[in-house]
């Protein structure tokens, strides 16, 4: 979530108009994420979540996320809800822009997750596969290990201007995943950017998942490798640790729910390296092309640097989960 489409409260009342939500109270702009603007809306009758689709999301794309999102949510998977306007449509416009409405998760992300919270987590994203294996709706996964190379050509000549060891590092490591990224493994719809700010608790309990907007088809496994990234890490910057608890936790909670193959479990240190390496290249694409004007929070890329290098030390499936 970002802020890169600025609203006055006229624009917001007359966008308003087109739902049936009663009058707005007030709102505010979400500077959290980097992909959508995104605004908090209090009405007369709830909390909702303007959600206004930039530029780096195609068109095309929007009806896929909406319609992940209420299958998920008619599932009784707790997420977002969209919001149908006026006119039977869930996908408005304001500003000359692809907009929607969805409702608001109560709770609150946590910057510090317990062995317990990802066991939770790893439930309920088991969850979601068991229902997205059965979807018919698909979306190609556009940051899959096809696009890295590409992605890297671009920053290649900057990137050490962040860090010395980054052009060397991401070209060996990138030789060494595409020689042995899988070819057949589970796969169906995964979200593909579980991370704690999108995941929210309430009084210490999970309360849903929020931000599909990089939901796709891809491997069940990949989804797991994300998730080792972005939750069973501790520390920040050159500090960054891996915490094999809550690595077992989360993948303890995962296989309650939906048994993990043992091609999954083989394939676990690529599919790692191949997550760490997505969000280091995103990362360092955003921090040396920030938009001006535009509110929002850029990650920190070393921290997956960090990452990627601890993956590529990794031996086996053992390691993640002694």
């Amino acid at each position: 979530m970002a802020v890169y489409t600025q609203l006055s409260k006229a624009e917001i009342t007359n966008f308003f108009t087109k739902y049936e939500l009663g009058e707005i109270k007030n709102f505010e702009g979400i500077k959290e994420g980097i992909e959508n603007t995104n605004y908090i809306i209090n009405s007369e009758k709830d909390k909702f979540i303007l959600t206004i689709y930039e530029k780096r999301v195609s068109e095309e794309d929007i009806p896929f996320f909406i319609g992940l999102m209420k299958n998920l949510f008619n599932s009784n998977f707790k997420c977002p809800n969209p919001i149908i306007n006026k006119n039977g449509s869930y996908i408005s416009e304001i500003s000359n822009k692809k907009a929607a409405v969805v409702s608001f998760i109560e709770g609150e992300s946590k910057e510090k997750l317990s062995p317990q919270n990802c066991y939770d987590i790893g439930v309920e994203t088991a969850k979601l596969h068991k229902i997205t294996e059965k979807l018919s709706i698909k979306r190609k996964n556009n940051l899959s290990v096809k696009s890295w190379k590409s992605l890297f050509n671009k920053i290649e000549n900057d990137c050490s201007k962040i860090n010395k060891k980054l052009p060397n590092i991401i070209k060996n490591s990138l030789i060494e995943i595409e020689r042995n990224w899988p070819k057949n493994l589970p796969s169906g719809i995964i979200h593909a950017d579980l991370f704690p700010d999108n995941i929210f608790f309430k009084n210490n309990k999970f309360n849903g998942i929020i931000d599909f907007y990089f939901a796709c088809n891809d491997f069940f496994a990949f989804e797991i490798a994300i998730c080792i990234n972005a939750l069973c890490f501790d520390g920040v910057k050159e500090n960054v640790s891996f915490n094999v608890t809550k690595a077992k936790r989360f993948i303890d909670g995962y296989s309650s729910i939906r048994k993990i193959e043992k091609e999954e479990k083989e394939s676990l240190k690529v599919l790692s390296q191949g997550a760490a390496m997505r969000f280091l290249l995103t990362r360092v694409f955003d921090y040396l092309n920030l938009v001006e004007g535009a509110i929002v929070k850029i990650k920190d890329p070393v921290e997956y640097l960090n990452r990627l290098e601890f993956h590529n030390s990794v031996k086996n499936y053992e390691d993640y989960c002694i």
